[in-house]
């Protein structure tokens, strides 16, 4: 039996812009209402724009497939990003973005993930170790936990570097300052607030954390990148070694310093922070069902036999029911819960009229909670994803956790390995509760987190194994 997860409480009718204004400086999602939960197609009037929200599958399609030339990403999700990302694929468009595309491509082939494959399993050890300190039936935060992992794999898999603890909260800390203060400015250039003393100094302390993680970047970066340029052999096999062996295939040009650390920041944000969100969100799902967490783990046994070491990537293909149930986290809370698009030329979407340089705005977090779509929208349920139970089909564009069309996630393939992999590993060593008398905070930033983190009960399955990272 599962609980319906926790959601922010909708709105009964749509909010005045007042109430807008002033509850989406805390979380895109708190200014949503019931109906926002059943519309093929939203509108509101802000001051600065006029947005329109696509809610309907036919016309997600339009937007991420067919047309896509003509809803590029939005310049105002540039200019916020652009601290921290330069100009990486998160947020070029047109022939820049699909030249850095193709460059990054061979990186994120499925045997250059494979190959990575035991740098995940040495980060996701160290987690182990630090799980495995803590006294049985201990209350821990896993989203820091989540957090740090994601970080560390990232370093390893990307940069062959590990992080250590004092510099990864550092970045992480500044990160999370950064994904907090974005919104809030975003939220003042749609309302058109005049620039003030306040709002530079608000970012330039944004940029100053932005300076904090592109720092810890470049001191890994640096040294490899000399070495290449001087052509010198590298002793690393990496994905930094494949970026920086990349070339435009119609100019032979590889990337320059700068577009590479730009290119590897994107990577930090998708690949570990984006991660980390569903990771967290998922053991809170297995914590508040335990059939399902138990089935879960009764796979983990099955799978892996006699084994004790580290899962090994061909358990990992195995795991159906855990890989499921990630996915169906990832419906219930998409790491990116809306995907901000401009409108490039004059459009007509359903009974509407759409001018050049309008917003529009994908929503995963409405889509995956569509009520006309899904069968019980808001309840837990990994059997969906199952072909064999004979529940209704997942609706046809109405599923992207990872985004759609040309713009897909590069890292999608790493990113499934990852969490497999991780789930795993917990699941063979620990059972989980909710803490007593906690309850998440959902929040809508850059991504979708825990405004007071996830306080989980963990409770050892196993003897301690002996473990090295």
């Amino acid at each position: 039996m599962t609980r319906c997860p926790i959601y922010p409480k909708p709105l009964k009718n749509k909010a005045s812009l007042l109430f807008i204004f002033f509850s989406k400086r805390r979380s895109w999602l708190d200014g949503l209402y019931e109906r926002s939960y059943r519309m093929k197609m939203g509108q509101i009037k802000l001051p600065g724009l006029e947005l329109f929200m696509v809610n309907q599958p036919e016309l997600v399609k339009q937007v991420m497939v067919d047309e896509v030339d003509a809803f590029p990403k939005h310049r105002m999700l540039g200019d916020l990003l652009a601290p921290l990302l330069g100009e990486s694929i998160f947020t070029t468009n047109g022939a820049q973005w699909r030249k850095q595309r193709d460059m990054l491509d061979v990186a994120f082939d499925n045997s250059q993930v494979e190959r990575v494959f035991e740098r995940m399993q040495e980060a996701t050890t160290r987690m182990l170790t630090r799980l495995g300190e803590h006294p049985d039936g201990a209350v821990v935060d896993v989203d820091k936990e989540m957090t740090l992992v994601t970080a560390d794999i990232i370093f390893r898999t990307i940069m062959s570097a590990n992080l250590d603890t004092e510099e990864a909260m550092n970045v992480l800390e500044a990160f999370v300052r950064f994904q907090e203060a974005s919104p809030k400015l975003a939220l003042l250039r749609m309302f058109k607030v005049p620039d003030n003393w306040l709002l530079r100094f608000s970012d330039r302390k944004r940029r100053g954390d932005a300076k904090i993680i592109r720092a810890s970047l470049e001191r890994v970066i640096r040294p490899r990148y000399e070495v290449f340029m001087r052509g010198e052999a590298s002793e690393h096999e990496d994905i930094l070694a494949s970026i920086l062996r990349a070339k435009d295939p119609d100019s032979g040009q590889a990337f320059g310093f700068d577009e590479i650390v730009d290119q590897v920041a994107m990577l930090f944000l998708a690949g570990h922070e984006t991660s980390a969100s569903a990771l967290t969100w998922t053991l809170y799902l297995l914590s508040i069902s335990p059939d399902i967490q138990h089935a879960a783990a009764k796979e983990v046994t099955e799978v892996l036999g006699e084994e004790r070491g580290s899962v090994p990537l061909a358990a990992v293909k195995r795991m159906g029911l855990v890989r499921r149930i990630f996915m169906e986290s990832m419906r219930l809370y998409p790491p990116v819960g809306f995907l901000a698009r401009e409108v490039s030329r004059d459009t007509d979407m359903r009974d509407k009229h759409l001018q050049a340089g309008a917003s529009l705005v994908v929503a995963p977090w409405l889509l995956h909670r569509h009520e006309a779509l899904w069968d019980a929208p808001h309840e837990f349920c990994p059997a969906r994803f199952d072909p064999k139970s004979g529940g209704r089909s997942i609706p046809k564009n109405a599923y992207l956790p990872f985004g759609m069309g040309q713009r897909v996630c590069i890292g999608a393939t790493f990113a499934m390995q990852e969490a497999v992999l991780i789930l795993s590993e917990l699941l063979r060593r620990f059972s989980f509760e909710l803490a007593p008398g906690f309850q998440p905070d959902p929040v809508g930033r850059l991504t979708i987190r825990s405004d007071n983190g996830m306080h989980l009960v963990l409770k050892k399955r196993l003897p301690e194994t002996e473990t090295t990272a």
